[in-house]
């Protein structure tokens, strides 16, 4: 038996391999409010979808993952894009637009709320 099937199936429909960015969002409860990381996710979703950037392909395809913890545990929501390695604060629910459009669709990093950076290497 292929235990392989069954996941590459789920990728492609997932279009795993066809993003561009990969916008990981903490909202575990050591760094904001479970309520706040849940409005932050909600809203993240619905842009990403809203603007044909989830579950897309092209230059600005993005997936999009929530995670419990990155180990930063402060100043809450925290979110990271890779390749680039632009972390950021305080990504509140009223915030996600505003990253969205600029960053995502724009490719303008929003310096202000950038607290850290760590590219990944280019292949």
């Amino acid at each position: 038996m292929d235990d392989k099937q069954p996941l590459e199936a789920i990728a492609k429909k997932l279009k795993i391999g066809e993003y561009h960015r990969h916008v990981l969002l903490c909202i575990g409860d050591a760094c904001c409010s479970a309520d706040a990381g849940a409005k932050s996710w909600e809203v993240l979703k619905d842009e990403l979808k809203r603007r044909n950037l989830s579950l897309a392909t092209g230059p600005t395809a993005c997936y999009r993952t929530k995670v419990q913890c990155l180990r930063v545990c402060a100043s809450g929501p925290i979110l990271v894009v890779y390749p680039e390695g632009t972390w950021y604060h305080n990504m509140t629910a009223e915030r996600i637009p505003e990253f969205v459009e600029t960053h995502l669709v724009c490719g303008q990093p929003i310096e202000d709320w950038i607290f850290a950076r760590n590219p990944l290497p280019n292949e």
